[in-house]
């Protein structure tokens, strides 16, 4: 594995490589997406929300918009539903998701927006996914997490989409971390394709 001081800014250079190549493909999947959601309900197109970045650095992530526009409002209502344990919040038939966000959802195509998170430096294309919860909500271990950027994929999306616990997730990223290197992160940037294809979503 390359040391982190020769390895972190090769993986930018791929990131944006990959990035910008990628550019022509995604703008117009982007653009049909973007229709879709305004077709089909009202609010904002592209949905903004704070996540933890790298060494618990606060960002916004973008996504298509997939949930009703007073969804944040509503999860408080819900959140006894949630069918992972505390601090994530996951619900099955999620009453929120629209008929749009759904495909949306089961694709992954609401993620694509993060290509502009990736282009920013706030992500990376590989790496932990990162959390809408604060760090203070971690125990120590999981901080493990925040030592690199987070990414738009990474080893819970190829190997990990039936695992829901938090530490679960985590561990996955920590194995990342310990063995990652360029050849890890053409390797799952490679198996992610044929998961969107299968439509399990991200």
């Amino acid at each position: 594995m390359l040391s982190g001081r020769r390895y972190d800014p090769l993986k930018r250079v791929l990131d944006l490589t990959v990035g910008t190549l990628t550019l022509p493909v995604v703008l117009p999947v982007l653009g049909l997406c973007a229709v879709a959601i305004a077709l089909d309900t009202p609010g904002p197109i592209v949905f903004k929300q704070r996540r933890t970045g790298r060494d618990g650095r606060p960002f916004e992530i973008y996504k298509f918009r997939t949930m009703v526009a007073n969804a944040e409002e509503l999860k408080k209502d819900l959140q006894h539903l949630s069918v992972v344990p505390y601090p994530d919040f996951k619900l099955i038939d999620d009453p929120r998701v629209t008929r749009v966000g759904r495909i949306l959802r089961t694709t992954s195509l609401d993620e694509l927006p993060q290509i502009w998170n990736v282009l920013r430096g706030d992500m990376s294309l590989v790496g932990p996914r990162p959390t809408s919860f604060a760090p203070d909500t971690y125990d120590l271990w999981h901080a493990r997490r925040l030592e690199v950027r987070p990414g738009l994929t990474g080893l819970w999306q190829i190997i990990g989409r039936n695992t829901t616990d938090f530490d679960e997730r985590s561990r996955l990223d920590e194995q990342y971390i310990r063995t990652r290197s360029l050849a890890v992160d053409l390797k799952i940037l490679v198996r992610t394709v044929p998961e969107m294809i299968r439509q399990h979503g991200f």
